[in-house]
């Protein structure tokens, strides 16, 4: 059994970044809900020309292994909301403060602090294909279900990613885009993910017109 005092609690929801209260979702008026699109079952990717020249340009570990690969539709950026971090610390956190099974992110981009600055941490819920955590209302939030949530370490509401922070989320972005077919328009703010609950992250600084446009080039 685990329990935490009230005091550690709200430590806890204040340095996880994404970790939400029962408050109810925004409204979207230009990407309500119910066009989000109805779960269907996963498939496996088949490789393309494409594809076979991205994989010669990214990390192994960033390809989820054959049997397992999932048909995903969209990708939603967070920041943490703590000045240092990394996969291994927020995955204790998830664990520890929100008895969830494990970090709730696919991938970590460390900012220099508990991992190297632009390092692309990828944790469990990726190798394994498994539903995220990063978006509230789980099970069931489409988000969680069809989305990669992609953690950059940092409070983008008092600082901005570094620059190398920046690159290595657009390539990352790039090689999902190709390998899934996601359109721009399915790159999503968390704060801005159709269905999610209220929240600021990735931060009022984070740079999400430059970060799109670095994408595109």
């Amino acid at each position: 059994m685990f329990k935490k005092s009230l005091v550690v609690c709200t430590f806890l929801f204040i340095v996880s970044g994404c970790v939400y209260r029962d408050e109810p979702a925004p409204r979207i008026a230009d990407s309500p809900v119910s066009s989000e699109p109805k779960l269907t079952k996963p498939r496996i990717v088949e490789p393309s020309p494409t594809r076979r020249r991205v994989a010669a340009s990214v990390p192994r570990d960033w390809f989820p292994p054959a049997n397992l690969e999932k048909k995903w539709k969209a990708i939603v950026v967070h920041h943490s909301a703590t000045g240092n971090g990394n996969a291994a610390i927020f995955d204790k956190w998830h664990r520890e403060g929100n008895h969830w099974d494990g970090v709730g992110y696919d991938f970590v981009i460390g900012n220099g602090t508990d991992s190297a600055d632009g390092l692309v941490e990828v944790t469990f819920r990726w190798r394994e294909q498994k539903t995220g955590a990063h978006c509230g209302g789980t099970p069931g939030n489409w988000a969680n279900e069809d989305a990669v949530g992609i953690c950059l370490v940092g409070d983008y509401n008092n600082t901005i990613p570094t620059a190398r922070q920046m690159q290595s989320l657009a390539k990352l972005t790039r090689f999902l885009q190709r390998r899934y077919r996601i359109p721009a328009s399915r790159i999503y703010g968390h704060n801005t993910t159709p269905g999610a609950r209220t929240t600021d992250c990735p931060g009022r600084n984070f740079p999400m017109a430059r970060f799109k446009s670095m994408v595109d080039g």
